[in-house]
């Protein structure tokens, strides 16, 4: 039977954009919850300048009171050096750092240009592992880009290519605007295989237009085996005009558990999280599975 790894990043990119507030309190709760279900690799805080995000603002007081469970590993995304230092000041196992495929995405969401952005990687990269912190690079906007339009796979394997230099531990590949197809999940995937031979790779998928579902599967297809979800499917850019958000916890393990994939993840756990999320949220969530219910039924 195969496994893969569901890395849960709800409180960090699902969060971000939600327009209510949560607690400090609140978020703690739904990682400590997240534990709970079985999810072993949370992303739990961002480490970039507050009043950027300020539904992440409260970085160092999470990071604080996590449960810390054997097994358990908590990831901050961090943009530069600085950021890097608060994350590790903060007690964090892997930082997650963003480039962008494209320039204008680049500088309009990152506020640096693709090469800056390359070259904080570069250092972040270099600072972590003489601390033994695991590092993902993401390539944002991988499959389209918003103000760009279509991004090529040259300018996607070009930056797979250069980052791949640093020796990270997992390279994420990023349909940050939901605009993704299933044959481009399976060229890029292949593609980037090919220049970073060795490195793990990772999908993260929005489902802004009811495809992340099917990327997700295609790029397990393609031998991927670690994916990001958000628990009740919350999130997405706001780069983007209406966003769905990512593709939920609960919605992704129905596919996986009747496919007979292995997570280690108790669904009913995950719809009841959804449950309570939706009630702090003051809105229903987008995932499908708390509404629909298992098949066959389970109690």
């Amino acid at each position: 039977m195969r496994s893969i790894e569901l890395i849960e990043v709800g409180p960090r990119d699902g969060l971000q954009n939600e327009p209510r507030l949560l607690s400090t309190v609140d978020k703690i709760e739904l990682i400590e919850c997240c534990v709970s279900a079985g999810l072993r690799r949370i992303e739990a805080a961002s480490f970039v300048r507050p009043e950027k995000v300020p539904q992440l603002a409260d970085a160092e007081e999470v990071m604080a009171s996590v449960p810390r469970v054997q097994g358990v590993s908590y990831a901050g995304l961090v943009l530069n050096r600085k950021g890097l230092y608060r994350a590790l000041a903060a007690g964090v196992d892997e930082v997650n750092v963003v480039v962008a495929a494209t320039e204008e995405f680049s500088r309009r969401n990152l506020a640096v240009g693709v090469e800056d952005a390359l070259r904080a990687w570069t250092e972040i990269a270099a600072e972590a592992a003489s601390t033994g912190v695991r590092t993902t690079v993401t390539i944002a906007a991988a499959f389209g880009c918003p103000y760009s339009g279509d991004v090529s796979a040259e300018e996607v394997i070009g930056i797979a290519r250069r980052v791949a230099e640093a020796r990270p531990d997992e390279i994420s590949l990023a349909d940050t605007i939901g605009v993704g197809t299933p044959d481009q999940v399976r060229r890029l995937t292949d593609a980037v295989r090919a220049v970073a031979p060795g490195v793990p790779l990772r999908g993260h998928f929005h489902n802004t237009r009811n495809t992340g579902y099917a990327n997700a599967l295609a790029a397990l297809d393609c031998g991927v085996s670690t994916l990001d979800v958000t628990v009740g499917g919350i999130g997405g850019c706001p780069y983007t005009p209406s966003p769905q958000g990512n593709v939920a916890t609960e919605d992704m393990l129905y596919a996986l558990d009747r496919m007979g994939v292995r997570t280690g993840v108790d669904i009913n756990a995950v719809i009841d999280i959804s449950a309570w999320l939706s009630e702090r949220l003051g809105r229903e969530v987008p995932a499908l599975l708390g509404r629909a219910g298992t098949f066959p039924p389970t109690t």
